[in-house]
Parts: C-alpha cells; structure tokens; sequence
C-alpha cells in the first residue's frame, strides 16, 4: 500500500505539475516593458525556429521578425526611461544607475538585428549569434533572474 501511494504521488508530481502563480503586472511602465520583451521573445521564437530547421523558412515571418526586433530594440531606452513600480518587474535598478552602459547594450542589439540577413535561413543562422549575445549581455546584467 505505501508503494502505491509513494508511485501515485510520484505520478502527480511528474504530470500533474506544480502550479505556480505568476505575479501579473499593474503598473503602465511596467507593462509596456513587458510586452517588448514579450515581442522579442517572440521574434526570436520564429526566427530562431526557422535558423534550427525546426520551422520552414518563411520570408515574410523572417523580415516581420527582424523588423519587430529593429524598431523594439530603437525603443528600448523610451520604454526604460523610467523605473517602473512593481512586483511583477524583472528590470533590476541597475538599469537606472547604469544608464549608459544599459543604452549601449540596447544599441548592440539594435545594430545586431539591423545587421541580420532574413533572406533566408542561413542567413538569420549566421546573425543569431550576435542577436543572442546582444541579449544575453543586457539580461545578464540587468535582468532578475
């Protein structure tokens, strides 16, 4: 009987998942933040999809990709201009004090994903790299993990 119980909270567990509340952001600023990372993510899905093969090569869906990560990444610094106040916030406040060095970080990206060839799959291959790093080097720094 304690085998069962022990297999059948195991099961649960493994399948069933463990619910976790995410913390829904109120603040204005904090939302538009938000949703340009959100946008980002996205992009990076379909372009990162097509670049592994896992998706077939969509021009339109690759020059739509590069151009939200063009004109997001021009917005970064308008979108940050300020602190936000919120829970739901993952921008640490070193983004304030670093103002510069946070804009930097946001130029990379920007000439990053200017600089991707979307007209094919090779080509976003080639400047994911650059895109990824671009990314990584601001969330690193700036972002709650």
């Amino acid at each position: 009987m304690r085998l069962a119980t022990k297999a059948l909270a195991a099961a649960l567990v493994l399948f069933g998942g463990v619910a976790i509340a995410e913390v829904e952001a109120t603040d204005p600023v904090v939302i538009a933040q938000k949703d340009l990372m959100k946008s980002f993510g996205g992009a990076m899905k379909a372009l990162g999809g097509m670049a592994s093969g896992e998706m077939a090569f969509d021009a339109a869906a690759a020059e739509a990709a590069k151009a939200t990560l063009v004109t997001g990444s021009a917005d970064i610094h308008v979108k940050f201009e300020k602190a936000g106040n919120d829970p739901a916030s993952e921008a640490k406040p070193e983004i304030w004090t670093n103002w510069d060095d946070f804009v930097k970080k946001a130029d990379g990206l920007t000439a990053a994903a200017n600089a991707l060839d979307a007209s094919s799959a090779d080509g976003i291959k080639a400047g994911m790299g650059a895109i990824g790093g671009a990314c990584k080097a601001c969330h690193t720094t700036y972002r709650e993990s």
